[in-house]
């Protein structure tokens, strides 16, 4: 649901040995931190592995109760991640109290309840060993290394801690260069909690930190932020066979058929669109709109987009804050520049503003050959463009190598599930947008290039796992089986016998099958 940043900014300063966080809404310096060397981040990776370990042997039930006080102390520090987070990345102080601090909130108090069941062993009921008893269970893994991104500083690489502390694993999480002090201040809170303050770390530096937390010897490790990062830290994780979660963006569609709720779906273009001035993976970043309400659809979204507040959000309440990190800014005016050149109406927006802000912009007119119809976009843009059916909308949605959300605006319910099926996307959600990751019972993640594995829900749980499966007898066998040492012509026999009677079309087994 993010970006890692790479690269540098006229708000950050990369140095080899510090990391400089700016407020990207006033350009205020806010912090000047230390980069973990190599060997630093080996060294928090030793002692995080030996906190797992105790950690590990205690009941889910018993971890559960302990990681309710790291929810509680959450909850009372609230207002003080609220002004870490809209200090740091700029953005409005409902946003972080609402999709990072009381999204984490309910995250980690669904856990508490349900990780004992989602994690307790799972008999199998064998349909042929029928000698055998069989359960999986669901260890944890050691340590998991989070890779976090910038645009969701805490609940992003949160959710993954709490994910993996409820499993028995411990966690170092190494946060954006560009968003370090969020992480920092949760890091805090944690440490006030009681709990083993080894068993989950932070290490702060550039890319090559989270290369030297790969090399230090995690046993997972869930990266989230942009493709071709991703790729590189995919290729890492390769190279030392360490399993991982992979999140990469998304390029979210928007289909809005002839019979939709007009108003609704303006109103939600705007705010999936505009939150986090665009800087969401599962942001409405393209608009396929039916001919029959793609004018009066169009209007009213630049109606509404027009009267959004834009500020710094330390100063007053504003709906749209400023641009996190700086090189989003041109990548946002290349792609509205691209449109234009190509036949495309800027009917609202358009321009950056002052410092780290880009205007809320509505683009009409697109067609799939402008980039901002197909690359990710992350910053403040809503394209527009005409459709004359369904199923023109379903191939110009399906034409993309992403694949994370996709959005369906319709009356009808049957309709809303056919557009669902046919839709390549991890998430597909009707009437709504960005609600799915605030869903934290239901698996988060994409396909194509948008990634693979899953966060959140029983599944996210179990990713933190591995599987193990354990066989036991049900009865005491003979001191032999008769598939066993030595093969005889006579053993061979029986067994041709025994394949015939069990398998065969007129065997017991397929007649008693046929009728059921």
């Amino acid at each position: 649901m993010g970006q890692l940043a790479e690269g540098g900014g006229s708000r950050l300063e990369r140095t080899v040995d510090t990391v400089r966080s700016y407020a990207p809404a006033s350009g205020e310096l806010l912090a000047e931190l230390a980069v973990a060397s190599d060997e630093e981040v080996r060294r928090v990776v030793a002692r995080a592995r030996k906190a797992q370990r105790a950690w590990a042997v205690l009941p889910v039930g018993e971890r559960m109760a302990r990681l309710a006080r790291l929810r509680d102390a959450l909850a009372e520090h609230a207002e003080d991640l609220v002004e870490v987070i809209s200090r740091e990345c700029g953005k409005p102080r409902h946003e972080a109290l609402v999709h990072e601090v009381t999204t984490l909130l309910d995250h980690l108090g669904w856990i508490c309840k349900h990780a004992p069941a989602a994690l307790a062993p799972e008999r199998l009921d064998l349909h042929l060993l029928k000698h055998r008893a069989s359960e999986v269970r669901h260890e944890p893994r050691g340590v998991v290394g989070v890779i976090s991104p910038w645009n969701f500083p805490l609940v992003i690489p949160m959710g993954s801690v709490v994910e993996a502390l409820a499993a028995g694993n411990a966690c170092v999480v190494k946060p954006s260069e560009v968003t370090p002090l969020v992480m920092l201040e949760a890091k805090k809170i944690y440490d006030s909690t009681g709990l083993p303050e080894d068993l989950f770390a932070v290490v702060v530096g550039h890319g090559p930190t989270g290369q030297a937390l790969i090399d230090a010897g995690i046993d997972f490790c869930v990266f989230t932020g942009a493709v071709e990062t991703g790729r590189r830290v995919a290729a890492a994780c390769g190279q030392r066979l360490v399993p991982c979660t992979m999140e990469l963006g998304g390029k979210a569609p928007l289909l809005a058929c002839e019979d939709c709720d007009l108003e609704r779906a303006a109103n939600a273009i705007v705010w999936g669109g505009f939150a986090n001035s665009g800087q969401v993976c599962i942001s409405v970043e393209r608009v396929y709109a039916h001919e029959a309400v793609y004018q009066p659809l169009l209007d009213r979204v630049a109606t509404l987009a027009a009267g959004l507040r834009q500020g710094d959000p330390a100063r007053d309440f504003v709906d749209v804050g400023a641009i996190i990190f700086p090189k989003q800014i041109d990548i946002v005016r290349r792609h509205v520049d691209d449109a234009l050149r190509k036949g495309a109406r800027v009917v609202c927006g358009g321009k950056a503003g002052p410092g780290q802000f880009f205007q809320p912009t509505v683009l009409a007119d697109c067609d799939a050959t402008m980039t901002v119809m197909r690359e990710e976009i992350f910053g403040p843009i809503v394209p527009f463009m005409k459709v004359r059916s369904d199923d023109e909308a379903l191939v110009l949605a399906n034409d993309s190598p992403l694949g994370l959300n996709a959005y369906v605006f319709t009356r009808s319910s049957s309709r809303a599930r056919h557009l669902a099926e046919r839709l390549e996307a991890g998430s597909v959600v009707v009437n709504d947008v960005l609600s799915n990751y605030a869903a934290v019972e239901a698996p988060f993640g994409g396909i194509k290039q948008s990634g693979f594995g899953r966060v959140h829900g029983v599944e996210g749980l179990r990713d933190m796992c591995h599987r193990k499966h354990v066989s036991f007898e049900r009865v005491r066998g003979p001191a032999r089986d008769p598939y066993w040492f030595p093969y005889t012509a006579r053993s061979f026999h029986w067994l041709q016998r025994g394949v015939r009677l069990v398998f065969g079309a007129g065997s017991l087994a397929r007649r008693i099958g046929e009728l059921f």
